[in-house]
């Protein structure tokens, strides 16, 4: 698998080999001794999976605060995602800048974003699947938001705003500048 560093340090596109014939492909989706040499040495604890039914539907920006914060492999099972992070490391270079990726089940690329950042994805296909790794145990007390469309942020979503498909929580998120302190 090649591992492929993104314009804001810590957040890696994950492509894995796939070797096909007149049968389909095989690829190893995940090697924790490929992803150490790679500088990701998380111990994943959970894996979750979400299914959104129609094209346009957000989830996120989510994050986990310590001790519980989440470091995260994405990948897509069916469909397509523009995939984002946000780095909201009060301390970091590209503190507020954010990285969004395109990855689909054809293509079975993964991202794979550190503790620090909010992640979200917008489907970019109706019945999409995705799943993704976790280093940390969900917890609704450390459970935290940004919201998806803060200007200052500026991610161009593949979504009108008032097309958007959201849960009430992403809508009401507070943006950037009133997060405070989080990492």
């Amino acid at each position: 698998m090649d591992v492929i560093e993104t314009r804001v340090p810590g957040v890696m596109r994950v492509v894995p080999k796939r070797f096909g014939d007149a049968r389909g492909w095989f690829s190893e989706t995940f090697r924790v001794d490929a992803l150490a040499r790679a500088g990701i040495a998380c111990a994943f604890v959970q894996d979750n999976q979400s299914f959104s039914a129609p094209k346009g539907t957000i989830r996120g920006l989510h994050f986990q605060v310590a001790p519980q914060a989440q470091a995260k492999l994405v990948r897509v099972l069916a469909g397509a995602i523009l995939d984002v992070a946000v780095d909201l490391r009060r301390d970091s270079a590209t503190y507020g800048r954010h990285v969004a990726v395109r990855l689909d089940a054809e293509g079975g690329e993964q991202l794979f974003i550190p503790h620090g950042f909010a992640h979200g994805f917008c489907t970019l296909t109706p019945d999409t699947m995705v799943a993704y790794k976790v280093d940390a145990y969900y917890s609704p007390a450390h459970d935290r938001a940004l919201v998806w469309n803060d200007p200052d942020v500026g991610i161009d979503w593949p979504v009108l705003a008032a097309e958007a498909i959201l849960s009430d929580k992403d809508r009401a998120a507070p943006r950037l500048s009133e997060l405070g302190l989080v990492f």
